[in-house]
Order: C-alpha cells, then structure tokens, then sequence
C-alpha cells in the first residue's frame, strides 16, 4: 500500500508556542536529514547521469517537469546552467503545470491534467534521445505522470525525484530517485525538508553531466557567460593563472574570445 510519508504529521507539535530560536533550531534539525536521505539515492542519480550523458552527447536534450514548488526548481535549476556552463538555454529546459505564470503565482487545476504535460513535451518535437526528469514530493501529480508515462511509450529515457517510495510517478519512471526526508517541520509543507533535497540533487545531476560534457577544466567555470563585472574579474583571473598573463592581457584575451576556454584554446596554439 502507497503511504505518503511526505504527508505525514509533522514530529513536532504547538509550533505556535514556540520561540524563535526553537523553531530555527528544529526546522536546522530536520535540515540536517536531508542530505543523509540523498547520500542513500547516490546509485540511481549516477544511474540516471550514466544514461543521460550519452544522449546529450548525440544532441539530446534535459524536460524537468513539475507542479509547485517542484516546478519552479527544475525551471531554476535549468535556467543557471546557460550562464554557469555557457550551455544554450535549449538544452536543459524547465516545464511547470500551468505554464510561466505559475512560478510567481499558483494556477487552479493545472497539475491534475494528466495529458497537457505530454502536449507541452510535443510542442518541443521531443524524440528518443531527450531525457523526461518528474519532480513531485507526493509522486502524484497527475500532470508530472502523464508526461512520464507517455515519454517511456515513446522510447524517450524517463527520471523521477520524489519523497515517498513506490509512488504512482516512480511507477512511470525508468530511473526512480526516492530520497526520504520524512515528516515535514510543518505538516506537509513540502517547499521544505522536500524542496531542498530536490534543489540538491538537480544539483547533482546538472553538474555532474556538464562536467561529463567537458564543459568544467580543473575545477573551473571555463565556459561561463560573462554576464557582469564580476563574472569578467573572475575569468580573467582565470586566465591570468592558467597563461601566467598580466591582468590587462588576460582581460583583452577573454573579452576578444568570449569564454576562458575559448581564450585559453586561442592562445596555446599560437605560443606552443
């Protein structure tokens, strides 16, 4: 039987009599489960990374897709890896139920229509070597599984990430990453204990695969977009380390090229 632990009751009671100091204590108590739930979930999320590098080797492409809270985490999680990756904003892409409204303010209903998941994965002409990642705490929402469910009928590799086992959406899901956090601080809150272990592992599985993709040297944002000042010092620095360049040179070389990598390619050869 399918027990929502996420739904649970919270471990903690009269949270309104509480002090300040009480409450940031407890809610940093259960904080400090989270990561210990994730370290169990490590062979799958590698599970799901060794399978994903390969397709985007061929061109494939990264769907999050979920509702709530969930949603706009994957929406966030893909809309940094353009700047911190130098990726175009195609290849990692963020869906949420009830479209970009939704991340500032909740759209009625959108989460329980189980077919506009999959319409919205259409309207992007996904295809074989895509990979489709559901987020939902419950591992219920009807708009999360549909996509799954007809991604894998469509030989497209489907990932999920949930906080309850054996859940609906997990049933979907080629690659199925439980992490359970336990009973939130606040009864079913899921923007909690949930929320934060579904930003770390998006974490996990975005950066591992950029790395697998070449796109970190050492352990350097080598194709960052130089979207402001600081992003410029900090290439250029980059620059200055890895040329033995003067500042002056290194920025000239970095704003003439575009990336630290770009620049760095550019200058070897020419001085080998």
């Amino acid at each position: 039987m399918f027990i929502k632990i996420s739904e649970q009751p919270s471990l903690y009671n009269d949270l309104e009599k509480k002090s300040v100091h009480e409450i940031l204590v407890d809610i940093n108590r259960e904080d400090q489960k989270v990561a210990l739930a994730i370290q169990k979930t490590i062979p799958q999320i590698e599970k799901l990374v060794t399978q994903i590098v390969p397709r985007m080797k061929q061109g494939g492409r990264i769907f999050y897709m979920g509702a709530g809270t969930s949603g706009r985490l994957g929406v966030l999680d893909a809309s940094e890896i353009p700047p911190t990756f130098g990726m175009p904003p195609t290849w990692i892409i963020g869906l949420i139920a009830g479209g970009d409204t939704a991340l500032r303010n909740p759209v009625e209903g959108a989460e329980d229509d189980m077919s506009r998941g999959w319409e919205e994965l259409t309207e992007y002409h996904i295809n074989p070597k895509d990979t489709v990642i559901g987020i939902a705490a419950s591992g219920t929402t009807p708009y999360v599984i549909g996509a799954l469910r007809e991604a894998r009928k469509h030989g497209i590799l489907t990932g999920c990430i949930t906080s309850n086992p054996d859940s609906p959406m997990a049933a979907e899901a080629d690659v199925a990453i439980e992490m359970i956090v336990g009973p939130e601080y606040v009864t079913g809150s899921s923007r909690m204990k949930s929320g934060t272990g579904q930003k770390m592992i998006l974490n996990m599985i975005s950066t591992s695969v950029m790395i697998q993709l070449g796109r970190v040297k050492g352990n350097k944002m080598v194709n960052m977009q130089l979207s402001n000042h600081k992003l410029v010092e900090r290439g250029t620095r980059m620059i200055m380390e890895e040329l033995g360049l003067d500042h002056d040179h290194a920025q000239k070389l970095l704003l003439l090229h575009g990336s630290v990598k770009k620049a760095i390619d550019a200058y070897n050869p020419s001085h080998q």
